[in-house]
């Protein structure tokens, strides 16, 4: 057991190399989050946030995106003894910049709940207060971040000429930012759309492959925003399956098994005979649900009938046909 004199963060600082020594944690295992360490030892998000932020520091654990913190392999000296990772320069020198990048970092491994200044300063060793000359508060440094991850989006360098494929091509560029960053998709609702530089050009180049084709300004929008709404729409579960994983310990997969008894006994009422019938046709492999998948089914719904929407006015622009001239 760790010295009860020491400082609670130490305590579990303790433990937890205790665990990587033993190997009861190996390499690549999960640690548990600030929010599960917390709760265990009955501490501060702030004091288990710095306990991670001190195994870091020793190179016993490193953040990995979507999964949260994870043993390190050891780095190990000649001698063969396990040595702490000495921090690079460029982690010794406060910026906004290297503020924002380690906010994402954070986000990207534990969720935006995660997130505070003080885990900031925290992970980057520094004083609590020192991130705010840098940056006035959480709310200003979430936009930040945001628009630093849009600005990732992949938009080809080579214009597509067609309106679909530039459509496709910006609207897959979001979905892998998404992708990347789930809980870009947390960030507000559309009805409170966020101004950032970077998702302006994003939407510059979807309104840009929607001009020209007879829509009026307001379709045009509606088309971008429903466009947007699918990616955000989707990769909200992203976020949503994580925090879910992380609160109950079981995997989507471990989830649906142990709903296995239900889904029987509603299956077995006949009170829902067209999905009873439809779970049956799927046989022994069931049902996986595939975000990237329903991703490409709902862009190619949305653009065959933007498509209509676009022959539409074109055939009104031209006019009724011409008959043919008699002789």
């Amino acid at each position: 057991m760790p010295d009860p004199s020491l400082p609670p963060y130490l305590r579990i600082v303790a433990e937890l190399r205790r665990q990587i020594t033993d190997g009861e944690l190996a390499p690549g295992d999960r640690i548990p989050s600030t929010r599960q360490l917390a709760k265990e030892w009955n501490v501060a998000l702030a004091t288990a946030t710095k306990a991670l932020t001190a195994l870091r520091q020793e190179g016993l654990v490193q953040p990995r995106a979507r999964v949260g913190t994870v043993v390190a392999a050891p780095h190990r000296s000649a001698a063969g003894a396990r040595q702490p990772r000495p921090a690079p320069a460029a982690e010794r020198e406060l910026t906004r910049e290297r503020i924002v990048r380690t906010a994402i970092a954070i986000a990207d491994a534990e969720g935006l709940s995660a997130l505070s200044m003080r885990a900031v300063a925290a992970r980057l060793g520094a004083a609590t207060m020192s991130p705010y000359r840098y940056v006035t508060g959480k709310d200003d440094l979430v936009l930040l971040m945001a628009d630093a991850v849009f600005a990732e989006a992949a938009l080809p360098t080579d214009v597509p000429g067609h309106w679909r494929a530039r459509l496709e091509a910006g609207a897959r560029a979001l979905w892998a930012v998404h992708r990347a960053h789930p809980w870009l998709a947390q960030l507000g609702p559309l009805t409170r759309p966020l101004m950032l530089p970077h998702l302006m050009a994003y939407s510059e180049w979807m309104l840009s492959a929607l001009d020209g084709h007879g829509l009026a300004p307001a379709a045009m929008l509606n088309q971008n925003v429903l466009l947007y709404s699918h990616v955000q729409g989707l990769a909200a579960q992203l976020e949503r399956e994580a925090q879910a994983e992380s609160a109950t310990g079981l995997s989507s997969d471990q989830w649906l098994d142990a709903q296995a008894p239900t889904l029987a006994a509603l299956t077995a009422s006949r009170d829902y005979p067209t999905f009873t019938r439809v779970i049956a046709a799927l046989g022994e492999g069931g049902y996986d649900l595939h975000l990237d998948e329903l991703f490409e089914i709902g862009l190619t719904s949305l653009l065959d009938g933007l498509a209509v929407l676009i022959d539409a006015h074109r055939a009104q622009a031209a006019g009724p046909p011409v008959p043919p001239r008699t002789r």
